[in-house]
């Protein structure tokens, strides 16, 4: 008695995968050049995207020591959202604005 059978079977799945039923992935040129080209892709976005990612982590990091450390009341939300996206310079058109009484 296999519960995880009976589960499959009373919601319609098929317990057993025939041979003509399946796409066989060994030695399958298709899967490999898929793999290759995910693997690339990774590579190359993680390349030219470490510049905004530690453009957002400098940000938000700023941001924390902005809102929890000098006690500035900026709007929580957009202020964090803004933080997020344009980074340092976006917190400093913040505490301009703050400055000027815009908010």
């Amino acid at each position: 008695m296999n519960i995880f059978l009976d589960f499959a079977e009373g919601i319609g799945f098929p317990t057993t995968i025939f041979p003509e039923q399946a796409i066989s992935l060994v030695n399958n040129p298709t899967i490999l050049v898929v793999a290759v080209v995910l693997i690339i892709a990774t590579i190359l976005l993680l390349f030219f995207m470490r510049k905004i990612i530690i453009n957002t982590v400098l940000g938000l990091i700023i941001w924390a020591i902005v809102t929890y450390v000098f006690k500035v009341e900026l709007p929580l939300i957009p202020s964090f959202v803004v933080s997020a996206i344009f980074g340092p310079a976006g917190i400093g058109v913040l505490l301009l604005l703050k400055f000027l009484g815009v908010m």
